[in-house]
């Protein structure tokens, strides 16, 4: 666990990383100071590559210290480029007669070297005096990871300053702002509905370099939609065409410079509540073997899931007690769920509802319950193709989805039946026999009404007084 103080440290690195001011010039050069004449010149690095053994007389700490900085170098009318600001100090002494200075990019390998040569009266004169040497014409690429290094001339064994450097990135107020390797470029997009094509134009962006533009989703990053296609930057057409299977709220177009640590621009134009579809409440998968319902989102969507019951006069669906969760995360998941045709999923967002029903297709085992009246009393019994307990009781129906029991609660389990003594009293339209599992933790209650007890043997199934259900189903893995 990394403590607090060092979270800070490292917030106000990244802070002042990110809020560095880069110091501009209008040319580059070299400057040597006490008043000596320098110059230089490119190098291959090959010749001073070998290090020979230094005299005696020589300091191995001739090479002081070496510092280096980014500068940005802005010409009007031209676009701004960055250098590397490269400071060393050095001892003058008879037996150098300069410097070499080289930069490896760790990225790609190329290297690039410069040697400073000082007029050789004025070092004799000034034998033993420290001289600082600047140097700021090396070009860097945005985010780049340099490895300098700075050598006598003779090259002298053990006589070496080195260091690695990280030039700043688009995230640097300077850099984003000043060099068009930063500038991410401009969409402009088309839909293609019929095709499932969207059209991607791409403006703004640095020529001749090349450009990448991808479909994704949007999470806390943005996740692959596909491939991404390339622009390259030497043709003219700056289009290109992405397929996508659904127009989701989370659904954007990404693009980039193809350089390293690149600035991307998002487009997300299908936000708005018109895209919140069914498609987005598609994915429900069922386990048989732990009777787990699970959703996963399509996108990250702020909505409340819950289970409910769907009602066989009016299409309603009425809520599950307890089955209410939110979808923060990935995934909402249901353990030892019943899967009776009626058991759905309600979908609520600021949008509006959506009821999805994974098992009303009768793929899935379920059960029925009957009535038979018989003498005075009334016969529940239940058939199922699994085992399956249950638990019957006499209520009073007080609104359409609400009944009060007026009884206990009886259990009963698949292939048995139950006698319920009816009264009169108890023989009328309000009193319902509901039924429900009990050796699950989800079920939807089921309910027999509007009984007659002129006790002439009617049988009566759920939901329906003239007509008993029945479902065959077979059980397989995943809904979608």
């Amino acid at each position: 666990m990394i403590s607090i103080h060092v979270q800070i440290l490292l917030i106000i690195l990244f802070w002042n990383s990110d809020c560095q001011i880069i110091p501009k010039i209008e040319e580059c050069g070299l400057s040597c100071s006490q008043g000596i004449h320098c110059k230089s010149k490119p190098s291959s690095g090959i010749f001073n590559s070998f290090c020979h053994d230094a005299p005696a007389s020589l300091s191995p700490m001739v090479l002081k210290s070496m510092k280096i900085s980014t500068v940005m170098k802005c010409i009007q009318g031209s676009p701004c480029s960055l250098h590397l600001n490269i400071k060393g100090t050095l001892s003058l002494d008879e037996n150098i007669r300069g410097l070499e200075i080289c930069s490896l990019s760790l990225d790609t390998q190329q290297s690039q070297c410069t040697n400073v040569r000082f007029a050789r009266k004025k070092t004799k004169m000034l034998n033993g005096k420290k001289v600082q040497v600047q140097f700021n014409c090396i070009e860097v690429n945005v985010a780049q990871h340099i490895y300098v290094t700075m050598k006598t001339v003779p090259n002298y064994c053990e006589v070496k300053l080195s260091q690695e450097y990280y030039v700043e990135d688009c995230r640097n107020s300077d850099v984003g702002k000043y060099i068009s390797a930063c500038s991410a470029g401009k969409f402009d997009y088309n839909v293609d509905r019929a095709r499932k094509i969207i059209s991607v134009n791409v403006s703004d962006f640095l020529r001749d370099q090349d450009y990448y533009v991808r479909l994704c989703h949007k999470w806390f990053t943005c996740e692959d939609v596909g491939a991404f296609a390339v622009i390259k930057g030497k043709e003219s057409l700056k289009s290109v065409s992405l397929k996508y299977s659904q127009l989701l709220p989370c659904l954007c177009i990404e693009g980039w410079l193809a350089i390293p640590d690149a600035r991307r621009i998002q487009l997300c134009p299908f936000e708005n509540g018109k895209y919140y579809t069914k498609v987005l409440w598609d994915n429900i998968v069922y386990n048989p073997a732990t009777q787990t319902l699970a959703w996963e989102p399509a996108c990250p969507v702020l909505v409340v899931v819950n289970l409910c019951r769907l009602m066989k006069s009016n299409d309603h669906c009425e809520d599950i007690q307890n089955s209410f969760k939110n979808s923060p995360e990935k995934q909402v998941k249901y353990s030892r769920v019943d899967t009776h045709p009626r058991l759905c999923m309600k979908f609520t967002t600021k949008q509006g509802s959506w009821v999805k029903c994974p098992f009303a297709h009768g793929e899935f085992p379920a059960w029925k319950m009957r009535t038979a009246a018989v003498a005075e009393q009334i016969q529940v019994f239940f058939t199922s193709q699994m085992k399956a307990q249950f638990s019957v009781l006499v209520c009073n129906r007080t609104q359409l989805a609400s009944c009060e029991s007026v009884g206990m609660h009886h259990s009963v389990s698949v292939g048995d039946s139950l006698s319920i003594t009816m009264s009169r009293e108890m023989c009328r339209s309000a009193i319902c026999i509901q039924g429900w599992r009990t050796d699950v933790d989800y079920s939807v209650p089921l309910q027999i009404c509007d009984i007659h007890c002129d006790f002439r043997g009617q049988t009566y199934g759920d939901g329906n007084p003239a007509k008993a259900m029945t479902h065959r189903m077979k059980s397989v893995h995943s809904l979608h």
